[in-house]
């Protein structure tokens, strides 16, 4: 999986990279001999979990699981400016893009700009200024995974929450990471 990964991250420039990521990712999904640990299958209790499982000294970029237990998502949120590639390993996951439309430093407004369901076998990317969005594991019943390469670790990001008025407030947010067994 690592050789795959290093290979997308020397094609160039951000869409290049990207790009060649989300074919990646779709072949090593769609491999029986490649498998995540075993941790990674487990939710956690309120709140859908992050496992960094990689970050490359060589190239920067870092690997990250997240487990979404029924009903689990995000607020919209951004990146924190870096890049990634999302692909999902098991479940259905709601995912929906959002445009800024303007904003006065404090608060943002927001247009839905594209949503989808991903399924098993396929990746996306986000590429800034177009990185806001939500994920959402809408099943009741079971549980999603899904992998996330990121340009470099994440350790923050900025979500935002709606207020009455149609306008967002942004919070500026450190990202946890959850154990890996």
């Amino acid at each position: 999986m690592l050789a795959a990964i290093d290979a997308a991250i020397a094609a160039g420039d951000d869409h290049a990279v990207t790009s060649a990521l989300r074919g990646a990712m779709c072949a090593l999904i769609r491999d029986p001999e490649v498998e995540l640990p075993a941790c990674v299958h487990t939710p956690v209790e309120g709140h859908y979990a992050r496992r960094e499982l990689y970050r490359s000294a060589e190239h920067g970029y870092s690997i990250v699981a997240m487990t979404w237990g029924p009903g689990q998502g995000t607020p919209i949120h951004d990146h924190d400016g870096l890049w990634c590639v999302e692909g999902i390993w098991r479940g259905t996951l709601e995912i929906a893009q959002y445009e800024l439309l303007e904003s006065d430093d404090t608060r943002f407004r927001f247009r839905a700009a594209s949503g989808m369901q991903a399924g098993v076998g396929s990746a996306g990317s986000l590429i800034p200024p177009h990185e806001y969005h939500t994920i959402r594991n809408a099943s009741a019943d079971t549980i999603a995974v899904s992998l996330h390469v990121y340009q470099a670790p994440i350790v923050h990001c900025a979500r935002f929450r709606l207020e009455r008025d149609g306008w967002y407030l942004r919070q500026e947010d450190a990202l946890a990471v959850d154990t890996v067994d």
